[in-house]
C-alpha cells in the first residue's frame, strides 16, 4: 500500500473538488484515537515478555573498552545492528537510564554495578574527545577514531554534543550513592557549558543550532533545512535547561565554589526565562521552537530615514506542532495554568499529536506530516518514538494527569509488546495509529524507558 504524506492528500483533496475548509474533516478520518483501558496489574502482565527481551538482550549493550574508547561504554543497539558500533550522546543518556531500571525491575545488583561502570566509562570517553575550547563530538565511532572529529572554526556551524552529561552524571552518582568522581570532571562540564554559550547563545537567551546535522529529532522541520544558526530549537534549549540543573545539583553535592554555583544559578534562571519569554504561545497555547533571525537593517539600508519604532522582537515562532511543545512541561518550566490550557488544547481535544499508540513526533495536521521510511536523517514527521512517548508521559503525570499518563503508558506497552511478539525484537520507530514498525529491527534504547512505564 502506498504511504501519502498529508501534502499529497491535500493536494489529492485539492484536485478532486474539496473545499479547503472541508480539508480537516476529510483527514480526520484516517485516525481515532480509541484504546480499551489496561489496568495497572494487567499493564505489568503484558510488559512481561518485555522485561525477559531486555533481561536476555540488554547485557550485549555492555562494550568492553576499544579502539578510541580507553574505557567499556554503552550501545544503544544490539551486535550488528546499525548504531551499535557508536557512541551517541543523548542515546547514551537514555540506555542508560533504561537499563538501570532494568536493574531495578530484576532486582539484580551485579548488573547494576556493571551499567555504572559502563556509563560512567561512556562519559569519560566522551570527555577524551573534548577539544580544547569545550566542544565534545556528538557521537563517536570504536572502529573509526576519526568519526566525530570537530573543525575548529569561528563561529562553528559544526553541531556538538547535546547537553546530556550533567543529567548523566547525576543519574550514575544516584544510582551508586557516589558523587567524588564526578569532581575531577567538573571544571571540563563547565568548559562545555561555556563553549555552547560563546558559539550558540543568542541575544534571546536562547540556544541555537549550528547547522541541522544530528539534532536528536533529525528532520524536525523548524531546524532540518534552514539556514545555519538561526534555530532555537526546543529539544535543544529544555535539554540544556534540564542539565544545567543536574549540573547545579552536583555542584551543591561536591561544595564547589561559590561562583561556580552561582553561575550555574544564572544560567538556569536566565534560560528558564527565555524559553517562557520566548516560545509560550498564548494565542496557540503551546510553546514552538522560534527563529532568531531577526534584525534591525534600517540603519544599514535607508540611514537616511528616521529610526522611527523601535523593533521589540529578537525572535519569531515557528508555528509547527511539534512534539517538543511539551517539552517544557517536562521540565517544570510551564506554569499549572499553562499546562492545563495547552493539554486540553492540543492534547485532550483531539488527535492531532494523540494517536492510538501514543503522541506523533509531528501534528498530522502539518503539511510534512508523513509516515514514509527514513533513514538519514530518521522520521520525525509524525511517527512514534518510545522517547517521546516518554517525554509526554512524565509531563503530564509531572501536572498531577495521572489517568492520562496511565492511558500513555498503556499504549506504549502495547505497541512494543505486539512489536515483540510479531518480529521477536523491536523497533526504533511506529506507525502511530497502526503501531507498524517503520525502522531498523533490534534498536534498544530509550525503548527501554517502558520499563518505568509498567
Amino acid at each position: 500500500m502506498h504511504k501519502y504524506s498529508r501534502r499529497q492528500m491535500l493536494e489529492s483533496l485539492a484536485l478532486a473538488g474539496a473545499a479547503p475548509a472541508l480539508w480537516p474533516q476529510l483527514v480526520a478520518a484516517e485516525s481515532t484515537v480509541a484504546t480499551a483501558p489496561l489496568p495497572a496489574a494487567d499493564r505489568r502482565k503484558l510488559a512481561e515478555p518485555l522485561v525477559a527481551y531486555f533481561q536476555q538482550n540488554a547485557p550485549k549493550l555492555l562494550r568492553p573498552a576499544q579502539g578510541p574508547f580507553r574505557f567499556p561504554t554503552l550501545a544503544p543497539s544490539l551486535p550488528g545492528k546499525q548504531y551499535s558500533a557508536e557512541l551517541w550522546d543523548w542515546d547514551t543518556l537514555w540506555t542508560c537510564r533504561g537499563l538501570f531500571r532494568l536493574a531495578a525491575v530484576t532486582g539484580d545488583a551485579a548488573f547494576k554495578a556493571q551499567v555504572a561502570e559502563h556509563a560512567r566509562g561512556s562519559l569519560l570517553v566522551f570527555f577524551d574527545h573534548q577539544t580544547p575550547e569545550g566542544r565534545i563530538p556528538l557521537v563517536l565511532k570504536a572502529t573509526n577514531p576519526r568519526v566525530g572529529t570537530l573543525q575548529r572554526l569561528v563561529p562553528n556551524y559544526q553541531n556538538q554534543a547535546k547537553p546530556v552529561f550533567g543529567q548523566l552524571a547525576r543519574m550514575i552518582c544516584e544510582e551508586t550513592g557516589a558523587y567524588a568522581w564526578v569532581d575531577p570532571l567538573f571544571a571540563k562540564l563547565l568548559r562545555f557549558y561555556d563553549s555552547w554559550s560563546i558559539g550558540n547563545e543568542t541575544g534571546a537567551g536562547l540556544l541555537v543550532w549550528g547547522d541541522d546535522v544530528s539534532i536528536g529529532n533529525d528532520n524536525d522541520p523548524t531546524t532540518f533545512g534552514r539556514p545555519f544558526f538561526s534555530s532555537a530549537n526546543l529539544l535543544l534549549n529544555c535539554l540544556y535547561y534540564q542539565d544545567l540543573r543536574a549540573a547545579a545539583e552536583i555542584a551543591t553535592r561536591l561544595n564547589r565554589p561559590a561562583d561556580e554555583q552561582q553561575r550555574l544559578a544564572d544560567r538556569i534562571a536566565r534560560l528558564g526565562a527565555a524559553i517562557q519569554r520566548e516560545c509560550w504561545d498564548p494565542r496557540d497555547a503551546f510553546y514552538y521552537t522560534v527563529d532568531v533571525q531577526c534584525v534591525d537593517r534600517r540603519a544599514e539600508l535607508i540611514p537616511d530615514v528616521a529610526r522611527g519604532m523601535a523593533m521589540a522582537w529578537q525572535t519569531i515562532p515557528l508555528r509547527f506542532q511539534v512534539f517538543t511543545g511539551f517539552l517544557p512541561l517536562w521540565c517544570g518550566l510551564a506554569t499549572p495554568a499553562q499546562a492545563k490550557t495547552l493539554l486540553e488544547r492540543n492534547y485532550f481535544a483531539d488527535d492531532r499529536l494523540r494517536a492510538n499508540f501514543g503522541v506523533r513526533s509531528l501534528s498530522r495536521l502539518e503539511t510534512m506530516y508523513s509516515m514514509d521510511f527514513s533513514s538519514n536523517p530518521s522520521n520525525w514527521l509524525g511517527p512514534v518514538w518510545i522517547i517521546v512517548n516518554y517525554f509526554v508521559w512524565q509531563a503530564l503525570a509531572r501536572y498531577g494527569y495521572t489517568s492520562a499518563a496511565d492511558d500513555l503508558a498503556a499504549r506504549t506497552v502495547r505497541l512494543l509488546a505486539a512489536d515483540l511478539q510479531a518480529n521477536g525484537s523491536l523497533n526504533e520507530y511506529y506507525h502511530p495509529d497502526t503501531g507498524a514498525a517503520l525502522s531498523h529491527k533490534g534498536f534498544m534504547d530509550w525503548n527501554m524507558l517502558v520499563l518505568e512505564m509498567i
